[in-house]
């Protein structure tokens, strides 16, 4: 007859129970994560390889084989002789000088209003308000409006220059170069707010106490921006410009709706020609190419970006 020692057969079952325990533990967070997951897989990876797919083949909705031709469209983009070599790059340029022009006028108007705004002043939350609502609009609102203010007949820029100063209406639509002013002029008005706001929240996050003592060692109002507004708002400017840029790079509508790409092309971003190869020339394959290589330029630019401001957000450049 043996004995049994009370709570030593508990022992193993409770070891076990813990044991099952913690392993289900384990498998909760990744739980948690598979419909992000799936979702990333239906709506990023699939779309990818598809159109990955698509590029390396001469794609065709009515015909019933479509050869695998490789390399084919993206040699087709460096080759001078091809039109979609000569139209990709321009779009590119043009997407390039609107990212040029238009990022620092965003990031510099946006920083000077929020330094005014911060500032204990009569209406300010009004003025935020103002400031920011452009921002709800959509493009195609936007658009619309900008390009109605910039009419070669009857817009309110030339009603202005007409009525009150006397002078020669513009051609701003059809005029080379000057198409470009409705696009940024508008696209500033539209986004500005948005970057007040960062720019805003990160000035209430600085201490007072930094401008105190700067104040008792006489420091000028440029010195205290200089010296402690400008390095503490590293990691927002940093943000700003980051956002922005791919955002400018992202241009688009504003085109579309206030200029149609023109005159001869010279508005035309580079989302709006593959826009254009795709779905009105049809050319599918070519397109996905161009996107491929569009992508690939974004990702090494931002890469590139992100790593010098960065450095010097951390103070090492």
């Amino acid at each position: 007859m043996s004995l049994s020692v009370p709570g030593k057969a508990a022992r193993p079952r409770e070891a076990r129970r813990r044991r099952g325990g913690r392993e289900g533990g384990a498998i909760t967070p990744y739980l948690y994560l598979l419909p992000f997951l799936l979702l990333f897989l239906v709506f990023v990876v699939y779309p990818v390889g598809y159109g990955l797919f698509v590029s390396l083949h001469r794609w065709d909705l009515l015909a019933e084989t479509r050869p695998f031709v490789g390399l084919e469209y993206y040699r087709n983009l460096f080759d001078p002789e091809t039109p979609q070599s000569q139209f990709f790059w321009n779009s590119m340029k043009n997407t390039g000088f609107f990212t040029l022009i238009s990022v620092p006028l965003l990031i510099g108007a946006s920083l000077g209003l929020a330094l005014l705004l911060h500032r204990p002043i009569f209406g300010r939350a009004f003025f935020r308000s103002v400031f920011f609502l452009p921002g709800i609009l959509t493009v195609s609102v936007m658009g619309i409006l900008w390009r109605w203010m910039f009419d070669n007949q009857i817009g309110l820029v030339n009603a202005v220059r007409t009525d009150l100063l006397g002078l020669q209406p513009l051609p701003f639509l059809s005029t080379e170069g000057l198409a470009w002013v409705p696009v940024i002029v508008g696209t500033v008005w539209w986004t500005i707010g948005f970057n007040m706001t960062l720019y805003l929240a990160g000035l209430g996050n600085i201490s007072q106490s930094y401008y105190e003592a700067a104040e008792i060692d006489g420091a000028t109002p440029w010195a205290k921006f200089r010296f402690i507004t400008w390095p503490l708002l590293a990691p927002v400017t940093l943000f700003v410009f980051v956002t922005t840029v791919l955002a400018s790079f992202q241009l688009f509508g504003q085109t579309l709706v206030i200029t149609s790409g023109g005159p001869n092309r010279t508005t035309q971003s580079t989302i709006q020609y593959i826009t254009e190869e795709a779905f009105s020339n049809n050319q599918f394959s070519s397109a996905s190419a161009m996107a491929f290589m569009f992508g690939l330029a974004m990702l090494i630019f931002t890469y590139l970006q992100f790593r010098i401001m960065a450095r010097d957000a951390r103070g090492e450049g």
